[in-house]
């Protein structure tokens, strides 16, 4: 039997839409500089729910790409569907409403890691939850969601 055209390979992936926000399933994730363990480890991830954008697919490999513009491939059982996120720029107001004015829940550093709930339109505001605090944060304060992505 012949082998595939690699571009037919590439092809079955999971037949998600490209891209696509994932997290990190485990503590330890090897990125990788190709599809396969036969590729050299370029880097590993040492933090569980890290929000990546899977960018392409190649049989149970998926090429992500990281928050600062990383990118490499990792195996399929190495991310999850849970949707997070990460705080950018400088230290972030949580509020308790979509609302700037509304009252303050947390304050939280840029880098920190938290749940993605929902982004229910496209008005600029995410729900969301870091260490058990839940509110409104705008989508410019966080890296985990597409421009015109609505997260219900």
């Amino acid at each position: 039997m012949l082998a595939a055209p690699a571009a037919i390979a590439a092809s079955k992936g999971s037949g998600l839409p490209l891209p696509r926000f994932v997290s990190l399933r485990a503590g330890e994730v090897n990125l990788r500089t190709g599809p396969g363990v036969q590729y050299p480890v370029d880097w590993v991830y040492q933090r569980q729910h890290l929000p990546v954008e899977i960018i392409a697919e190649y049989g149970t490999w998926r090429k992500i790409r990281d928050w600062q513009g990383t990118q490499g491939w990792v195996h399929q059982s190495m991310v999850a569907p849970r949707r997070t996120f990460i705080a950018t720029g400088e230290v972030r107001t949580i509020h308790r409403k979509s609302d700037p004015n509304s009252e303050p829940v947390a304050r939280i550093e840029p880098g920190v890691v938290g749940r993605l709930l929902a982004c229910p339109d496209l008005n600029g505001w995410c729900r969301v939850e870091v260490g058990g605090h839940e509110g409104w944060l705008r989508r410019v304060e966080l890296w985990g969601v597409q421009r015109d992505e609505v997260i219900q």
